[in-house]
């Protein structure tokens, strides 16, 4: 029985799972990203642009699949694990390289002095134990004279001096100048970013005043290639349609600051008039008031006329 018929048109139902173009497909495994070179084919894009994209984009995953079983895999308890490689297409950074950080007085001393930088390993070689140690920490070299059992003395020394006391305290104080160095050039650090900060904030200040100097407001004036826009405060303007209930809160709030304001006008005054006719009876009358200031006046006046008839018997 000749089934060659039957494989033929049941293989025709399947592509080929090789991609054959006149420039090969550039495919980067590390980000699962297949990217067509060729050019685009005017005639088959014309006629039937959805069955081109779809036989694109099928040429595209086929070719991604092909790489990615071509990978080496490992078992694992969901199944066979390919591991990616590492990317091959080189990405631009999404922020700008960070600023170099100002050095430090010890990276300008050696600077200076032409001295190289040396990466200090953690072990050293201990003679006497014939074995790498600790440079620092639990059992490092920095403790050989606090933990070795005989120390030389001065003959000088008092009676009560401790070596091992005194060289756990040589050391801490080394450990403490240190930190104390490292906090010294954060602060020279943050102060030279500080002053370079404020620097900058006044000559943009400075060249915002210059702008606007004109007579134009700097409106027309020549800008240079660069030259950021200037920040201006937004004015806010109400809509110009309201609703009613809105224009009545805004009429009864204007109308509530007038008679405030004359309120608070009225209060300075100390009455409707100009002049603050209380306190000027209180001036004159020294606190007595009106009335005290009505008797003094009757008073006088009643003294007058007495003066009057005397002059005038005479």
């Amino acid at each position: 029985m000749d089934v060659s018929n039957l494989l033929a048109s049941h293989a025709a139902k399947f592509q080929s799972i090789t991609v054959e173009k006149e420039t090969p497909l550039d495919v980067d495994a590390g980000f699962l990203t297949v990217t067509d070179l060729n050019p685009i084919d005017e005639e088959s894009h014309s006629s039937n642009l959805e069955e081109y994209l779809q036989s694109t984009a099928r040429d595209g995953i086929q070719a991604l699949i092909t790489a990615l079983y071509a990978l080496p895999t490992q078992p694992s308890p969901d199944g066979p694990l390919a591991q990616l490689p590492p990317p091959t297409t080189h990405l631009p950074r999404a922020k700008p390289l960070p600023k170099a950080k100002p050095p430090t007085k010890w990276e300008r001393f050696a600077a200076a002095k032409g001295i190289q930088k040396k990466q200090r390993e953690k072990k050293t070689w201990d003679e006497e134990k014939q074995e790498w140690v600790n440079r620092w920490g639990r059992e490092g070299k920095n403790k050989e004279k606090e933990e070795q059992w005989i120390h030389e003395v001065k003959a000088n020394a008092d009676v009560d001096f401790d070596p091992v006391q005194a060289a756990r305290s040589a050391r801490k104080a080394r450990v403490a100048k240190n930190e104390r160095q490292k906090l010294q050039n954060i602060a020279r650090s943050q102060a030279a970013r500080e002053e370079r900060d404020e620097r900058k904030t006044e000559i943009e200040r400075t060249l915002a005043s210059s702008r606007t100097s004109t007579a134009s407001m700097g409106k027309f004036d020549k800008k240079l290639e660069g030259d950021k826009k200037m920040r201006g405060i937004k004015r806010k303007f109400d809509p110009t349609e309201a609703s009613a209930e809105q224009e009545k809160h805004a009429s009864l709030a204007v109308l509530s600051k007038l008679d405030s304001d004359a309120k608070r006008s009225r209060k300075e005054k100390g009455g409707d008039d100009v002049l603050n006719v209380r306190k000027a009876i209180r001036a004159v009358s020294r606190g007595n008031g009106g009335v005290a200031l009505g008797r003094e006046a009757g008073r006088a006046s009643a003294r007058g006329k007495r003066g009057s008839k005397r002059g005038g018997k005479r």
